[in-house]
């Protein structure tokens, strides 16, 4: 988008195209993730990026509501398409409850940016829905200014994005790696050199940072024809229904990220373009900067056609029906491709984050564990599987104190279930532990079942452990020893009331 760019902004859209009040505390999720939550879920503590688990822990009477992007997208075409017939004709819809719009025609028309941002939000009031807007240089800047409902200077982007914390710029991974560095804000990023920032962060520390400079995020390319990669699906005869439609919408959104990687390119923007049987052709472009995949544009376009048979935009009659479906690709410039070596060896810790609660979601919460090391006596206390996106139980810090924790060497590994044992001395008889942990005879021989019995060539401990004395009925009083046998194993046995158990395997 060429000069000054005007954002408009609809607060909280997912909530309200669900049908959501702000009196009502209401979270839209997508993957187990909040993406927008109303004004009464934010009261009670509900954030932007917060797992469902946590949010609904913070406000348990929250309505939970899985994102539907094909009816956000059917709600908001109607306020695109009344802005685009009252304001502005020509705009492009970033995300629903997002749009932007060239500046300059709509500005001198309305007599100036600050009447025209106060036309678009009052246009916006006109269909009983809040909104904000806002003007800067690049429409990043100006996506950033309408939630605060002001106009950035021409040639102040850069300026006026200083003390942003880095985090606005959309790359988890970068602000994480540049606040461990010390470098907190987009003004401190922007003044780093940029060949530097090159050779460091790589393509898309870069694209960062000519955001961060007020600087257009990909240059656009020479190449200004887009024929190439502009994909078409002609319906003969002209098709009315819209389930047929929507395979063709899969197949083209395929088919054009197909021509794009094939060309090595990236696509700022999309143009839906739609014919008619009766000769009318309708448009919609739409933000795309190489981040929707082939399925996001599926569905975006699926529910602007939905949008406009609700609204009667196609028209009755004989000649009434889709010709035509156009996707045309617009601003292209090179791909890049991505840097990760710096935030992980194949994906960010977002994308990995997003995988495991898919997998979550369908295989259930336990299904996805992550290791942890923690406190204990026993070697499989020490380390444990906690489902993916709970916090770790502080009590059990490994720095203890643990009285009676085994020392090294450790087993290299635990049984899940003890198995049964016996360790008998040289006569055959089951060797005993005293209450003052003395041995009722030394050690000769240790049977662990399914492993046979062998001779034993050494042992240590043994090591008393007294868990929750003061608990009659779940108190514990058990004895650890190590024995090496004859046959190349080494164990860790625990004698509890008179028993031998095999709890642990040596290597």
């Amino acid at each position: 988008m060429d000069g000054r760019s005007v954002v408009a902004w609809l607060p909280d859209f997912p909530v309200i195209a669900c049908g959501g009040a702000d009196a009502e505390p209401v979270a839209v999720v997508d993957r187990d993730v909040v993406v927008a939550c109303s004004a009464a879920a934010r009261a009670g503590g509900v954030r932007r990026r917060m797992r469902l688990r946590s949010a609904q822990a913070c406000c348990p009477r929250l309505r939970v509501v899985e994102r539907d992007l094909m009816v956000e997208m059917r709600a908001f075409e109607r306020v695109a398409g009344h802005l685009e017939s009252t304001v502005m004709p020509r705009l492009e819809v970033i995300r629903p409850g997002l749009l932007a719009a060239p500046a300059r025609g709509p500005s001198r028309y309305w007599g100036g940016e600050e009447l025209l941002i106060g036309r678009l939000v009052a246009a916006v009031a006109e269909l009983g829905l809040p909104a904000r807007a806002g003007v800067a240089d690049r429409v990043f800047t100006a996506a950033l200014a309408a939630r605060r409902g002001v106009i950035v200077p021409v040639g102040g982007d850069a300026a006026w994005l200083a003390p942003y914390p880095v985090g606005v710029l959309g790359v988890p991974g970068l602000a994480e790696l540049l606040e461990r560095l010390g470098i907190r804000t987009v003004g401190a990023y922007a003044r780093l050199p940029t060949d530097k920032v090159s050779a460091r962060f790589g393509a898309e520390g870069l694209i960062a940072h000519r955001t961060a400079r007020g600087e257009q995020p990909r240059p656009l390319t020479v190449r200004t024809g887009t024929g190439e990669c502009t994909v078409t699906h002609r319906f003969e005869p002209a098709e009315e229904r819209l389930e047929p439609v929507a395979f063709a919408i899969k197949a083209l959104a395929d088919q054009l990220h197909d021509r794009l990687t094939a060309a090595g390119l990236v696509a700022a923007r999309l143009e839906v373009v739609v014919d008619l049987a009766d000769g009318r052709r309708l448009s919609r472009i739409m933000r795309h900067e190489g981040r929707l995949s082939s399925l996001a544009v599926a569905e975006r376009v699926r529910g602007l056609l939905q949008a406009w048979t609700e609204t009667d935009v196609f028209g009755g009659g004989p000649e009434r029906g889709i010709a035509a479906l156009t996707l045309r690709p617009e601003q292209l410039s090179g791909d890049t491709g991505r840097q990760t070596a710096l935030f992980g060896d194949r994906h960010t810790p977002e994308e990995i984050e997003r995988a495991a609660a898919r997998v979550q979601a369908i295989l259930g919460h336990k299904a996805v564990v992550r290791m942890e090391t923690g406190g204990g006596r026993a070697p499989a206390d020490r380390v444990r599987l906690v489902p993916f996106g709970d916090v770790v139980d502080a009590r059990r810090d490994a720095g203890g104190p643990w009285p009676g924790r085994l020392p090294a060497p450790h087993p290299a590994a635990t049984f899940p279930e003890q198995l049964p044992a016996q360790l008998g001395d040289a006569s055959g008889r089951p060797v005993a532990v005293s209450g003052r942990l003395a041995l009722s005879a030394a050690p000769a021989q240790v049977t662990v079942e399914g492993y046979g019995q062998a001779a034993v060539t050494g042992w240590a401990g043994p090591w008393p452990v007294l868990e929750r004395w003061w608990d009659r009925d779940g108190g514990r009083r058990i004895a650890r020893m190590q024995v090496t046998a004859a046959d190349g194993h080494a164990w860790l046995l625990v004698i509890e009331q008179g028993r031998w158990w095999a709890e642990a395997h040596y290597g």
